[in-house]
């Protein structure tokens, strides 16, 4: 009967020991947990000092300012290709600018109209292109379409052509040649055909 009580007080000890030690690893782990998110929260508090006022300022995710910033480098890349004025330098300047945009889809398409003497004819023609973003949809695969309208001012006539071009958005490392951290990839023109032909007057 003794050793009967030894062991049920036994075991009683035992499992009361192993209880506060389940709830201690759980006490401490919830308390961690909530020490790492008021830290992280901390870090997102920055404190800015006006007239040794401290005003808070809240720090905001990368990610939540991401698609603002993959239409802001479409819109970039598309106004640097398409944008252009009878001027050889700018025209080289532009591009150059663009190539750090895209990868060899992009090259490879300023290549194609360079053989077809594309760049030529605006020097020789004196035209001036402008292009007017109308709309740039994002997919959640990084895909993006532009639609565009560009604008070609010859002597002769005002042409206007429509502009849709399709691609893929790759997140790279900012630098001080695309600041936006993106990189132009598998980049094709899907239309780029003429909406209106008006003739101006040459006398």
């Amino acid at each position: 009967m003794i050793i009967k009580n030894i062991e049920s007080k036994i075991k009683l000890a035992t499992y009361l020991s192993l209880g506060s030690f389940i709830t201690a690893v759980i006490i401490c782990m919830g308390v961690s947990f909530f020490a790492y998110k008021q830290v992280s929260n901390a870090r997102q508090s920055i404190y800015i000092l006006d007239n040794n006022i401290p005003i808070l300022a809240k720090q905001t995710n990368m990610q939540m300012n991401r698609p603002a910033e993959y239409r802001a480098a479409v819109d970039l890349f598309h106004s640097l290709f398409f944008s252009l004025t009878p001027d050889d330098k700018h025209i080289e300047y532009q591009m150059k600018k663009a190539m750090y945009l895209a990868d060899e889809s992009g090259a490879l398409q300023y290549n194609n109209l360079k053989e077809r003497g594309y760049f030529n004819s605006i020097l020789s023609s004196s035209s001036v292109l402008t292009l007017q973003t109308d709309s740039i949809a994002l997919e959640p695969s990084n895909k993006f379409t532009f639609y565009g309208k560009q604008k070609i001012e010859r002597r002769s006539a005002t042409i206007t052509r429509s502009l849709i071009t399709e691609g893929y958005l790759m997140d790279i490392p900012r630098s001080e040649n695309n600041s936006h951290g993106v990189l132009f990839t598998n980049w094709k023109t899907l239309e780029n055909k003429d909406l209106s032909h008006v003739s101006k007057n040459t006398f």
